[in-house]
């Protein structure tokens, strides 16, 4: 039988919805033999617990993280594998990040409420790493937001939209969170022995307007060990895009590890399951098994 891997997913010590313990299950469930909790710049998901009860189900669980940078005004984020989780610089720039998230609540939460949108501030706030995601949601799912969400957009948006709109930069309630740039991470991460992989590169192609050659002189500044090219993207409007035959050629022309990710946040029959189960992709099990080789050591 082919072993299916996962090495992006989000629980919810981030802005997922499942707790770490249920996406081991669900992987269970969707026969994935390895999976990567990469949690937005924390590690919280990962404690001795969480490893014994991975193995007694039958899964290889490999530390990640995904940390968020900015590269010339534009959200980039970078995964990191099999790092030591006890590096202490690691955890505390992460919980610096993270504490940042909480500043940029209060900030952007007053720009939206002057908008007219009403945002559950005391909710958030309780979120270790509260996200845009969380904050575009909450407003989404408001009732007392009905009326205003129809007026701007003509129907009730989803959070990818509602972010592209209103919360990006550029946009109405735009503010600038304090953060690092993709080599501070890059450098984090290597001190703490772990990879280095630039995620989903198809992302900032139709989100920021990153052609090849601007992901190429990213690539060449970072000098990541691998890029997440088995990845599909899903736009604003529920489109999914699958480039997954151009970022493995990308990768391999520049001598790159390729990953494969679903950046599953929870089941809403849209998105990539976990596993990527509902999608095209299939690697089998000699490219599975260089993937996980080139990680771990």
């Amino acid at each position: 039988m082919q072993e299916l891997s996962d090495l992006h997913i989000h629980s919810n010590c981030s802005d997922g919805v499942l707790s770490p313990k249920e996406i081991i299950d669900r992987a269970v469930n969707n026969g994935i033999k390895v999976i990567a909790i990469a949690d937005h710049d924390t590690i919280s998901a990962y404690n001795k617990d969480l490893f014994r009860y991975a193995e007694d189900k039958g899964i290889m669980l490999i530390r990640a993280v995904e940390i968020s940078t900015r590269y010339k005004g534009r959200g980039i984020h970078v995964l990191g594998y099999n790092f030591d989780l006890d590096n202490e610089e690691l955890g505390n720039k992460l919980y610096t990040i993270r504490n940042a998230r909480h500043t940029y609540l209060h900030s952007v939460a007053s720009k939206l409420e002057m908008l007219g949108y009403i945002v559950n501030v005391d909710y958030l706030d309780k979120i270790e790493a509260v996200t845009k995601a969380h904050i575009a949601l909450n407003i989404v799912e408001n009732k007392d937001n009905e009326k205003l969400l129809i007026d701007t957009f003509g129907h009730i948006p989803t959070k990818g939209e509602f972010i592209e709109t209103i919360m990006n930069e550029g946009c109405p309630a735009y503010v600038e969170k304090e953060t690092i740039n993709p080599n501070e991470a890059c450098k984090l991460l290597r001190e703490a022995h772990g990879k280095v992989v630039l995620a989903h590169p198809v992302a900032y192609k139709y989100e920021d307007g990153l052609t090849s050659e601007d992901i190429l002189e990213l690539v060449r500044e970072m000098k990541p060990d691998g890029i997440e090219a088995n990845y599909i993207y899903v736009d604003r409007n529920g489109n999914k895009i699958n480039e997954c035959e151009e970022w493995n050629k990308f990768a391999k022309e520049h001598n790159l590890i390729t990953t494969i990710g679903s950046d599953f946040h929870k089941d809403d029959g849209v998105h990539p399951d976990i596993g990527l189960v509902n999608e095209d992709i299939k690697l089998n099990d000699n490219e599975i098994n260089s993937i996980i080789d080139k990680l771990l050591n």
